[in-house]
Order: C-alpha cells, then structure tokens, then sequence
C-alpha cells in the first residue's frame, strides 16, 4: 500500500515527458565550459598585454578582477529567488554584493584621511570638505520659498520610494518607514545640517508628496504585477519575428508576483524580523546621509547614484529572502542575498561610527534621548512581552480536524 504522504509527493513532480518550453532555448542553458573557455581566452590576452603606465596598468588589473569574480560567480554561485530575467544576471547581483562587502571592509581598516584620500582615485575632484547646508534657513509658507526648496532630488525622493514600495510591497510598513524617517531627521539634526528643514518640507513636500507619490505608485505597480497573468513559451516556439522581440522584451518582467504579507504580529518570528527589516531599511537610508558628510562626496556626485542603484538591486531579492524566511515554517536559513545585503548595510554603519569621531561634538538632546528610549522599550520588550507571552493569541482549533 503507497504512503498518502510520499504520494502527495509524487504527484507534485513533473511529468519527465511534460518540457519547459521557456528553459528548452539555448539561450537560457548554462554553458560552463564554453564560459570558461572565453574566460581564459580573455585572460590570455591580458597576458600578452603590457601597459607602460603604471597607473593605468592597476586600474585595469583591478577592474579586470572585479569581473573576472562577477564571471565567476554569474557561473558559480547559489541561485536567488528569482529567475528574471536571468538566473545568471541575479547571481551577477549576488557576486556585486560580495564584492562590495568586501570593499567596505577595506574602508573600514582605514583612517578617516586616508579613506577622503582613496575616495580621490575614484574622482581627483573629491577629497575636498564640503559646505555645509540647512534647509531651515527660511521657513516662511510662501509659494515661492517653497518652489525654491523643489530641485531634482524631489524627483529622485520619490522615484526612491517607489523602490521601496517594489522591494516591502506592503502600504503600512512604507508609510511607517517614511514617517519614522522623517522623525529621524528631526533627532539628529544636531549632527547633520542637512537634516533640518522646515516643517512643511517634512511633512508636505516629503512625506504628502514625494513619499505618497512613490509608494502610491509603486504599490499600484506591485498590483498590477499581482493580477497578470503570466504565460511564457520558448523564443524558438516563436515564428515571427515581432513575436520574438516581443518575448525578448517581456524577460525584463518577472515570470510571477508574490504579494507580501508580513502578518506582523501572527508570531515573534514575523514580528521580530520585520521590525529588524524595518531598522535595516532606515540604517541604510542614515548610511546614505553619513557617508556622504563623512567622506565629503556631494550629494550630486554620481557616486551617490551607484551606491543607491546597487543597494536597490541588492535589497530585491534581499527582501524577497527575509519574506521567504519569516513566512515559511520550512525554510530554516536565510538567503545569502539578505545575508549578505544585511552584512553591507551594517558594515556602513560601522565605517559611519569608525569615522564619526571627533566630528558630531553636540551631543543629543534630552528630549530625544528619552523618547527614543521609551520607543525602543516599547517595541522591543513591552509590546512583545504582552502580545506573545502574557497575552498570546489563541489558536482557533477546527474540530472536524480532532
């Protein structure tokens, strides 16, 4: 007699007679061998190649081995979450992460001159302190004042939060990350000038317009994703051409949507690691402000948008990782994008600390000290203390199952 249970089992198996027509095209099949050759061929010529410029010579060696390890691991390493458009390109991301962990750990065993210094072989323009600049200066509610607060980062605040938005797709933990953020802004602009604005460029421009504005949009995005269907066939199953780049164009989108539900309070395992998601989330948005002030490199400067470009591109199948792990019972690890993308995020702080000292000499104000205090207190110990040990949800039993 078979086992229900190894039965169940079975029949979730593919049918070895059913294809996948989407991974049956040459494209998508790995090609290790053909890699490697390419790998050694290019290797070769570098061999071969001699540059009289020493300056030159280091440049290239070092980005030479920066993707000759992104090679590597686009072949080599673990698979994510995802599989669009490329399992490949998503091992790519994972290969960055490290990579860039890896630099951060560098910075970190540097002295604040001599990290200002090497940020010079990155542009010989940085290197330079940079002004300081309030934007508290003049709070009066006139139309104009306040058009002269809009620029091009209003633009980038809330293309931001509609990356956010895509990586929680969750309205309340976006809208309880922007609030909190801006209550931030408010506690520690005795460190950074740039933190202090005026209240309606908190509470209007920030959060009831840029803020709204992206996580509006991108959770009508993360909707629509929800509720497609998806249907893909192989591009050689494809005849006309039309059809093809259409196909081709349609890899960029995912091959399905998970709609995020944290259930935040259901266990202290949802809670506990979305309240930690939650505070890696708003380090890495404090790690932007820092690093800038501390490594004097102007918010304009392109190197801000690489960082922000490869933390997005980190934290997507981080996120995605963390879900996977706080919702199902089964998963006993976490995957290596959260892991790693995590180790990132706190490795930045730890440079921000490192380098923090003898530079914010005010200290902090009573007030902040004390409600951030009863904060932490209440979201750490009281409200779990209560919800999941005095007070414990009751487990609501069916009894046709007893």
């Amino acid at each position: 007699m078979v086992d229900p249970a190894i039965e169940q089992v079975e029949s979730r198996k593919p049918s070895p007679h059913v294809k996948d027509t989407e991974n049956n095209d040459e494209l998508f099949h790995p090609h290790t061998l053909t890699a490697l050759l390419i790998l050694l061929s290019w290797l070769f010529y570098a061999a071969i190649t001699n540059h009289e410029d020493t300056e030159t010579s280091v440049k290239l060696g070092v980005l030479a081995a920066i993707c000759c390890f992104v090679f590597i691991g686009m072949l080599q390493f673990r698979d994510g979450p995802f599989v669009r458009p490329s399992i490949p390109f998503w091992r790519a991301i994972l290969s960055l992460s490290v990579l860039y962990q890896l630099f951060l750990v560098f910075m970190l065993f540097l002295n604040k001159k001599d990290a200002r210094q090497f940020m010079t072989y990155f542009d010989p323009g940085l290197g330079i302190e940079l002004p300081e600049r309030s934007y508290a200066d003049n709070c009066e509610t006139s139309w104009s004042n306040i058009m002269n607060q809009v620029d091009i980062f209003v633009i980038a605040h809330a293309l931001g939060w509609y990356g956010k938005a895509l990586i929680i797709r969750d309205y309340w933990l976006c809208w309880i990350l922007s609030v909190t953020f801006e209550l931030l802004e408010y506690s520690l602009e005795h460190q950074l000038n740039n933190f202090a604005e005026c209240w309606w460029d908190h509470w209007i421009l920030d959060v009831f317009l840029c803020n709204w504005a992206g996580i509006s949009l991108g959770m009508k995005t993360c909707q629509y994703l929800e509720v497609k269907e998806y249907s893909w066939v192989g591009l050689r199953q494809i005849k006309s051409f039309s059809g093809k780049a259409k196909r081709a164009v349609q890899q960029f989108t995912p091959k399905d949507w998970t709609r995020f539900e944290w259930k935040t309070t259901s266990s202290a395992k949802n809670y506990f690691g979305t309240i930690g998601l939650m505070l890696v989330f708003l380090q890495c948005e404090l790690n932007c402000f820092y690093l800038k002030a501390l490594l004097w490199v102007p918010p304009e400067h392109p190197l801000n948008t690489y960082r922000l470009t490869l933390v997005f591109l980190f934290a997507i199948p981080g996120a995605r990782d963390i879900y996977q792990y706080i919702s199902d019972s089964n998963t006993e690890r976490l995957g290596v994008h959260a892991w790693v993308f995590i180790c990132n995020i706190m490795t930045e702080s730890l440079i921000c600390l490192k380098f923090s000292e003898n530079e914010f000499t005010v200290p902090a104000p009573l007030f902040v000290k004390v409600s951030w205090s009863i904060v932490l207190s209440f979201l750490f110990i009281i409200f779990p203390l209560w919800r999941f040990i005095i007070c414990p949800k009751k487990q609501v039993v069916n009894r046709k199952d007893e």
